[in-house]
């Protein structure tokens, strides 16, 4: 699920990698290798073939250190969910058409405002303060859908204003393209009322001054493929 780390004092160093972060939240949100072969019943070697298939995402192998070494572990929700699908599916398709449904096409996903609604990607009051900003889009490609998506969970979260959002909005709109494909962070934060956000690219480090707070920070990788598994 999406990860809102919500007003963490940022007078430290801000680390991309959340691995070097120390969150803890993030910890219970893993899921070690083992634990999933045991839990799933499926073998290392379907892993690392659904893997080598697409079907389940590299960059939900996330390597960290433990006191026995490097391990690997996943987002521990969205892989049991896809471990199931996989399950579920893999007899009546083959593992190539199964990938095409898991990971579909998203440069050819265009969606209307009707099934952004029905699929629950975002609410109507959302919808409409979007549409009030862009008057002449009809129909959502991929893209747009993912600031949608996000826009809505921000919101929903109770933590910025419509100001904020449509701050948040622009610097999605002029620099997600440069993040797309990377491992990339929106963070967004408040001082004194003030409030900013930007994108952070991975092994990025920053330095935020005293007092400054972390309202929010969404992983976009991790976002992109909750909204996938949302749409196919």
């Amino acid at each position: 699920m999406l990860e809102i780390d919500i007003s963490k004092t940022a007078a430290y160093r801000y680390n991309i990698s959340r691995e070097k972060r120390g969150d803890s939240s993030m910890e219970n949100d893993l899921i070690s290798k083992k634990e999933l072969l045991e839990l799933t019943g499926i073998s290392y070697g379907q892993l690392y073939r659904w893997k080598r298939k697409k079907l389940i995402p590299e960059e939900w192998f996330i390597r960290k250190s433990t006191f026995t070494g490097q391990e690997t572990f996943f987002p521990r929700a969205q892989t049991l969910e896809r471990v199931e699908k996989i399950k579920n599916m893999k007899g009546d398709i083959s593992l190539d058409d199964l990938a095409k449904i898991l990971s579909p096409n998203l440069m050819d996903v265009v969606l209307e405002k009707n099934e952004l609604l029905e699929r629950n990607i975002v609410s109507e009051p959302v919808l409409d303060f979007y549409i009030q900003l862009h008057e002449n889009v009809q129909k959502y490609d991929f893209e747009r859908t993912l600031h949608l998506y996000l826009l809505d969970k921000l919101f929903q979260s109770g933590k910025i204003n419509l100001d904020e959002g449509k701050m948040i909005l622009k610097v999605l709109e002029e620099h997600y393209q440069e993040c797309n494909g990377k491992k990339c962070e929106l963070i967004f934060l408040r001082k004194l009322g003030v409030s900013t956000c930007c994108l952070v690219s991975s092994s990025t480090e920053i330095f935020f001054e005293d007092g400054m707070k972390i309202i929010a920070s969404v992983n976009l990788a991790g976002l992109t493929e909750e909204l996938k598994i949302k749409i196919s």
